[in-house]
């Protein structure tokens, strides 16, 4: 467990310690970063039987329980209505962790894509131009490269934006198709799973019972069918309700959050917006610079510029800034 979550670690938590680069943002890292995170933790916990014992463990006679449990295991169990007279069969817990590994990788998706579609460009564009201490010489040169790559690809610069945009739709997409998933998975239960609970707590159990029924069908010693019933103790759903429980508001978080998104993206293409944006990206001095810079943009000359403000440094993307409005004006 120890390895898994050092990895984790590693691979999501590097920027804290270390100066990253930034193609994506806050609301991309809640889909990729803070869900798996907690999708990972989650597929760990519902696999440590030290903690949770056997996932099912069935009491019955003159029958092996090994073989009971991974009967009613595969088979499936089920609960009864209060007056015995309907029967809600329970199947989904032999696939929880396969399908939580499922969400992992329809979560980090769309971000793959937009590696793949953005193509490194900003880390090729911006190297060793995110730290503050760096040769001048290398500084002046690859400022230089910068301006003359931005003034070369002036107004060409739109299909970049809109490979982000679509992935931002993506994420959208992906997370209104987890909860549909998510629902389908636990016998259209999930979509008002949340709100029961919170009127009453009584609701886990229907869900997610703890003690469940299995019938098992053998052949007797006459050749008759015998019937064989079986109290099967479910021990795995106390961990299996609060996950769903705790999936069920953060993906309603996350819709709202890439609505959230999504709205904004719209907004910035208003040409005010998007100047009122680059300005908050650098020093008021700076700031005529940029209202002159921002009236020769299109969306996606504005978007290439607030990847650099994300990622180069900020006292040389001010004077990047300074010396690209000098060479736009000639």
């Amino acid at each position: 467990m120890y390895a898994v979550f050092n990895n984790v670690h590693k691979k999501y938590f590097k920027n804290i310690h270390t100066k990253d680069f930034h193609i994506n943002n806050i609301i991309f890292s809640l889909h990729y970063k803070i869900t798996i995170i907690f999708l990972l933790i989650f597929c760990i916990l519902i696999t440590q039987k030290q903690y949770f014992g056997d996932p099912i463990d069935c009491v019955v006679n003159d029958i092996d329980s090994k073989v009971m449990n991974l009967y009613c295991w595969i088979l499936s169990t089920y609960t009864t209505s209060k007056d015995g007279k309907i029967k809600f069969y329970h199947k989904y817990y032999q696939w929880v962790a396969l399908f939580l590994y499922f969400q992992i990788m329809m979560f980090y998706f769309p971000h793959y894509l937009w590696k793949i579609l953005e193509g490194g460009k900003i880390k090729m564009l911006v190297s060793h131009l995110n730290n503050s201490i760096v040769d001048d010489t290398i500084k002046q040169n690859r400022i230089k490269y910068l301006i003359n790559y931005f003034t070369l690809n002036l107004h060409s610069q739109n299909i970049y934006v809109y490979k982000f945009f679509g992935c931002e739709i993506l994420n959208f997409v992906n997370v209104i198709g987890q909860i549909y998933l998510t629902n389908r998975f636990l016998g259209y239960k999930f979509l008002t799973y949340g709100t029961q609970v919170i009127a009453s707590s009584t609701h886990m159990n229907e869900l997610f019972p703890k003690v469940a029924t299995c019938t098992l069908y053998k052949h007797g010693s006459s050749g008759s069918i015998e019937k064989i019933d079986s109290l099967c103790v479910l021990s795995l759903n106390i961990v299996n309700e609060k996950i769903f429980l705790f999936l069920y508001f953060w993906f309603i978080i996350l819709a709202v959050c890439s609505v959230l998104g999504i709205i904004y993206r719209l907004a910035t293409f208003v040409p005010i917006i998007r100047n009122t944006i680059l300005i908050m990206k650098v020093h008021r001095h700076h700031r005529l610079s940029i209202k002159k810079i921002s009236k020769k943009c299109k969306i996606g000359d504005w978007f290439f510029l607030y990847q650099l403000a994300k990622n180069m440094d900020s006292l040389i993307y001010e004077e990047f800034i300074q010396k690209l409005d000098l060479s736009l004006q000639r």
